[in-house]
């Protein structure tokens, strides 16, 4: 049966009311991944295991508390863990990662379009599954293998097709609909990533009776994209997921009165902020860099995120010592942050890997936030302390309702 309808966006949640005053400014610092699981041997998480001399000192004058990223025993993806945190329900704005991953390349969506993530991959002759990256290539070998499909690709009658790196293994494929009699693509469609190795990817099904013109589109261009990349070393297939046809999204500044930028290396993380309206303050081509970037550009915005990869990364790699040392890099630099005196500062992740499990997790994930309002009752920053922090434990999507509150950004509800 067909999904069904979502309802229409609204301008603001309903228990929200914006004030007309400007109100302050609010930093939100992603620390990507960073929920975690005891360690057997200490019963520590990774943050709680971590030396964080500056979060800790910034939480003993903050407010804590335990954010759900969807829902109880949900394991949350980036986009929705992210989208959360900036205050849109997960399930009612649902988007595709692949259209996150083409605007966080800057490229300029149209209405109509389908955005695929493409994983890079590594297939041996009888076309099994070796290496989901493909060993993680460099950015150059990527760029080289995707130059290969631009070139060669031939689309689809009625399809425009663009291809584009990402970062490492990443890429986007972008089908357009062209012409009078161009198909109306569906984003209803099975990943041909198996998640695993030793077996061939998914053929591109359709889930729905409407997506099957899109699967036969889809099932040719990565069909030719097989062939192209035949016998490369290291990569020699592609795998693709996150199907999304893009359709607009309602803004920060539009549903908050915010104008946002972003700083982030990863381009996933700026394509989820410019589908909400955000500016990008530019690459970063380092962490230190990105907290530089953030420096030059506090004050012109009202909103302002700041994403940092590492711990989610050392936790996909199931390495609990580097998701402990990531944090502490992390420590280093909070202090510049906090520096700059946004009236509301926010620490806290898009979802937990705990390295124990190798992936995201459903696990509720630590948040601070500090104002001049906040009501502490903690000296540590870790999942302890935050459980019995006054924030309790909530649905992400109302922290963003909470930050409004604290910059002095919304009125009264009601008489």
């Amino acid at each position: 049966m067909p999904a069904p309808t979502p309802p229409p966006p609204a301008t603001l949640p309903d228990d929200v009311v914006r004030s007309d005053d400007a109100g302050g400014r609010i930093v939100l610092v992603v620390l990507d991944g960073l929920g975690g699981l005891p360690h057997p041997e200490t019963g520590r998480t990774e943050l709680e295991s971590a030396h964080t001399p500056n979060l800790d000192a910034l939480a003993a004058a903050s407010s804590l508390g335990m954010l759900v990223p969807v829902a109880p025993g949900i394991t949350p993806g980036s986009g929705p863990g992210h989208l959360s945190l900036f205050g849109y329900d997960p399930v009612r704005y649902a988007i595709g990662r692949g259209a996150l991953s083409a605007l966080g390349v800057g490229f300029e969506l149209e209405p109509g379009d389908l955005a695929v993530r493409l994983n890079l991959a590594t297939l041996d002759d009888q076309g099994r599954v070796t290496d989901r990256r493909a060993g993680r290539p460099s950015d150059a070998v990527a760029r080289e293998a995707v130059d290969r499909l631009r070139e060669r690709l031939t689309p689809p009658s009625g399809i425009q097709l663009f291809v584009q790196p990402e970062k490492e293994h990443r890429a986007v494929l972008i089908l357009r609909p062209q012409g009078p009699d161009a198909p109306e693509l569906d984003d209803r469609i099975q990943d041909t990533d198996p998640q695993s190795t030793g077996v061939p990817p998914h053929p591109p099904e359709a889930l729905a009776p409407e997506a099957q013109a899109t699967s036969r589109i889809l099932g040719a261009v990565l069909g030719q994209a097989r062939e192209i990349l035949a016998g490369g070393d290291p990569i020699s297939g592609v795998l693709a997921r996150g199907f999304a046809v893009y359709d607009g999204f309602p803004s920060l500044e539009g549903r908050f009165g915010l104008r946002g930028v972003v700083v982030a290396r990863y381009p996933m993380y700026r394509g989820v902020a410019r589908l909400v309206g955000m500016e990008v303050a530019g690459v970063p081509t380092s962490d230190e860099g990105a907290v530089g970037m953030l420096e030059r550009v506090f004050g012109r915005y009202d909103f302002h995120f700041l994403h940092y990869k590492d711990p989610d990364a050392r936790g996909e790699d199931g390495d609990f010592a580097a998701k402990v040392q990531a944090i502490e890099a992390a420590d280093q630099w909070m202090a510049r942050i906090t520096r700059l005196e946004p009236e509301v500062l926010i620490v806290t992740g898009d979802h937990s890997t705990p390295a124990a499990m190798g992936t995201h997790s459903w696990h509720p994930v630590p948040v601070l936030l500090h104002s001049r309002w906040a009501r502490p009752t903690g000296d540590t920053f870790g999942e302890s302390a935050c459980r019995l922090g006054d924030m309790g434990q909530m649905e992400a999507r109302h922290l963003m309702t909470l930050a409004l509150a604290h910059a002095g950004r919304l009125d009264k509800y009601g008489a």
